[in-house]
């Protein structure tokens, strides 16, 4: 059951929380859901391979020669 939730943010922090889910590629209310999930420890470890490999993003990353590297951040930033 999904449950709606108003959330009252400063204007510099509502700015840098959609700066950053736009950065992931994903919604403000996804960006907002997986911080809460994270937080709560309630995180499901359903990686996708756009996130691990930032496939609609490269931003000049060498996938086949980075790889280990790319992977082991993906890996890092999805268990904080």
């Amino acid at each position: 059951m999904v449950v709606r939730t108003q959330v009252t943010l400063d204007a510099e922090a509502r700015r840098r929380a959609q700066q950053r889910a736009r950065e992931l590629g994903i919604s403000f209310a996804e960006y907002i859901r997986r911080l809460v999930d994270r937080d709560l420890g309630d995180r499901p470890n359903d990686a996708t391979p756009s996130e691990i490999f930032a496939l609609f993003d490269s931003g000049g990353a060498d996938v086949a020669g980075d790889k280990d590297r790319l992977i082991d951040e993906a890996v890092r930033d999805r268990s904080r």
